[in-house]
């Protein structure tokens, strides 16, 4: 059976989430606490050294402990509807795109808010290893994140979709990235008309409520 460890209050898990709606994959779900730290615990560490979530227990029994792998294996694993895009210049355009909203958007929103929440200390980033916060790049991070959304704004001017001219793991990407914003005060407003209106017709997707 597949099962996805996941945290229900996390943004990277919820892009696995909606990768299994959308491709209708059933499996079994374990919440891991990261309010208590509980991925740093050694149960989950024998699971997943990484000590990170998502991460994906397939039918195989191999796992996967990042949201590239497991957007990989599920596209393989069910290839319909196709989410990495269905020609070669859709799936490189896809790919692009999905690499601009993480590096852009989501790196940026966890840049500022793990440089500057006190519930972060010694935890600027994800895994095994404590590193110290750096205030300045919160600062940094925040002007990103302001940045991410005027680009994203300029990109679905005209566009029902991010790449490709079809819903894609890049639409599951930004959806999470806008939502994730809100946690350091960021949220589309009257100046990003065309993010909003995407936004709006994302939510009108079933596995969008997850």
């Amino acid at each position: 059976m597949i099962t996805l460890y996941d945290c229900a209050t996390a943004p990277s898990p919820r892009r696995a989430r909606i990768l299994l709606a959308e491709k209708g994959v059933l499996h079994e779900t374990v919440q891991i606490d990261l309010r208590t730290r509980e991925q740093m615990g050694e149960a989950y560490r024998r699971i997943n050294p990484q000590c990170t979530v998502p991460a994906l227990c397939t039918d195989e029994g191999a796992l996967l402990t990042d949201n590239a792998a497991i957007a990989a294996w599920l596209e393989a694993h069910c290839p319909q509807p196709p989410l990495l895009g269905s020609t070669a210049l859709d799936k490189a355009e896809v790919a692009s795109w999905q690499w601009r909203i993480e590096f852009e958007g989501l790196m940026a929103i966890a840049e500022c808010l793990r440089n500057s929440s006190p519930g972060m200390t010694n935890r600027a980033l994800p895994g095994p290893v404590d590193y110290a916060q750096i205030p300045e790049l919160a600062q940094r991070g925040l002007t990103r994140v302001q940045q991410f959304f005027a680009m994203l704004n300029e990109r679905l001017d005209g566009r029902d979709f991010v790449a490709a001219e079809q819903f894609s793991v890049a639409d599951i990407t930004a959806v999470v990235a806008v939502d994730f914003a809100r946690v350091v005060k960021v949220k589309p407003g009257d100046q990003h008309p065309h993010l909003v209106r995407w936004r709006a017709a994302m939510a009108q997707r079933p596995s969008m409520a997850l």
